[in-house]
C-alpha cells in the first residue's frame, strides 16, 4: 500500500546524539528533501527535489526545522521545511518549480520514495504545531534529530513526542449468500460516491472495540467476526489507517444521518459495474482500495 515500505534506517539510537547529527548536516554526501507547508517542493519532471548538503547552505539557512529522516544506504536524509517563506521564495531556495501535495504524486513515484515524502511531511507538520508546552506555556526546541521535542520553561522539561492517531476502516459483508459489502455515502461526499466505513480510535479503546462501536454509531449495525487485513500510514496529518474485515449480524442499516447520508449492501457484480463507469474502488493510494480490491478479487 502506499505510504508503506520505505526504505530509511530510521537510526534511532544515533539520532539521539546531538554531535552526530551536527556531522551529518555538516557531510557532504547528506541530503536535504526540502517542503513547504506540507507539500513537496518539485521540478520540471514532478519529482520531488533532493538537494546535496554541500550545495544548500541557504537553504539550511533558511529553514524553520530541519529533521533527521534517516539513513540510506549510509546517506543521512533530513527533511526540510520552508513554511515560513513565501511559496516563491521557498521554491528559489529549494530550486523547485511548484509545491505540489504529494497525495497527488504518489502514482508516479516509486512506493518507497512516497514514503519518505508522506514520512517528511508529518513529522515537520508535527513541529509546526508543538511550538509551546501544553502544561507551562514556555518554548520547545527539538532534539533526538527532530524525533522528540523538549520544553524550556523552569521546572518543567516535558517531552513531547509526535502524535500518531489510529483509525479503523472496515469493509462490512452481509451474512449468507450472494457475497454483498457495506458502502456509505459520507457527509460532503458527492451524490453517488460511496466508500468504506471508518473511524478514529477513542482513549480506552482497544481496535476491535472501535470498529463494534463506530459500525453501530453510523450504521446502527452488530459485526459478528473481525479479521485484520493490514495498516497503512497515512501522515495527513497523522494519522494511521487500521483495517478490517467483518461479518454484519443482519442486513438492517440505519445511518446517522451525521457523518453518513445513506449506505447500502453492493454485490461483487455490482462494484465491478461501478469501476467499468468510470467510478473508482476508493482513491487510489488509499488502504480503502486495498481492501474492497481484494474482495473483489475473493470472489463469492
Amino acid at each position: 500500500m502506499a505510504y508503506g515500505g520505505g526504505w530509511l534506517d530510521r537510526a534511532g539510537a544515533l539520532r539521539a546524539d546531538p554531535g552526530w547529527i551536527a556531522g551529518r548536516l555538516a557531510d557532504p554526501g547528506s541530503v536535504l528533501l526540502p517542503l513547504w507547508r506540507d507539500r513537496c517542493l518539485v521540478g520540471p519532471d514532478r519529482v520531488p527535489v533532493r538537494r546535496g548538503v554541500a550545495d544548500a547552505a541557504d537553504l539550511l539557512a533558511a529553514a524553520d526545522e530541519t529533521v533527521f529522516l534517516g539513513l540510506d544506504d549510509g546517506a543521512a536524509v533530513f527533511a526540510v521545511d520552508l513554511s515560513a517563506r513565501a511559496e516563491q521564495e521557498a521554491r528559489e531556495l529549494a530550486g523547485a518549480d511548484e509545491a505540489v501535495d504529494v497525495r497527488a504524486l504518489v502514482g508516479g513515484l516509486g512506493p518507497a520514495e512516497a514514503a519518505v515524502q508522506a514520512y517528511a511531511r508529518g513529522l515537520l507538520h508535527w513541529h509546526r504545531g508543538q511550538r509551546y508546552c501544553g502544561g507551562c506555556g514556555a518554548a520547545t526546541v527539538a532534539r533526538d534529530g527532530g524525533h522528540t521535542r523538549s520544553c524550556t520553561g523552569p521546572g518543567c522539561g516535558r517531552l513531547l513526542f509526535p502524535r500518531i492517531e489510529p483509525a479503523i476502516i472496515v469493509l462490512v459483508e452481509a451474512p449468507g449468500t450472494p457475497g454483498r459489502c457495506l458502502l456509505a455515502r459520507h457527509a460532503g461526499a458527492a451524490e453517488g460516491a460511496y466508500s468504506t466505513l471508518a473511524g478514529f480510535v477513542e482513549v480506552g479503546e482497544s481496535l476491535e472495540d472501535a470498529v463494534r462501536r463506530e459500525m453501530a454509531e453510523e450504521a446502527g449495525i452488530s459485526v459478528t467476526e473481525l479479521w485484520y487485513q493490514g495498516s497503512q500510514a497515512w501522515p495527513f496529518p497523522a494519522g494511521l489507517m487500521v483495517g478490517f474485515r467483518a461479518t454484519a449480524a443482519g442486513e438492517e442499516v440505519r445511518v446517522d444521518g451525521v457523518e453518513l447520508l445513506e449506505a447500502r449492501w453492493f454485490t461483487r457484480d455490482e462494484l465491478r459495474e461501478r469501476v467499468a463507469a468510470g467510478r473508482p474502488l476508493g482513491r487510489a493510494d488509499s488502504i480503502d482500495h486495498h481492501l474492497l480490491g481484494s474482495w473483489l478479487a475473493a470472489g463469492d
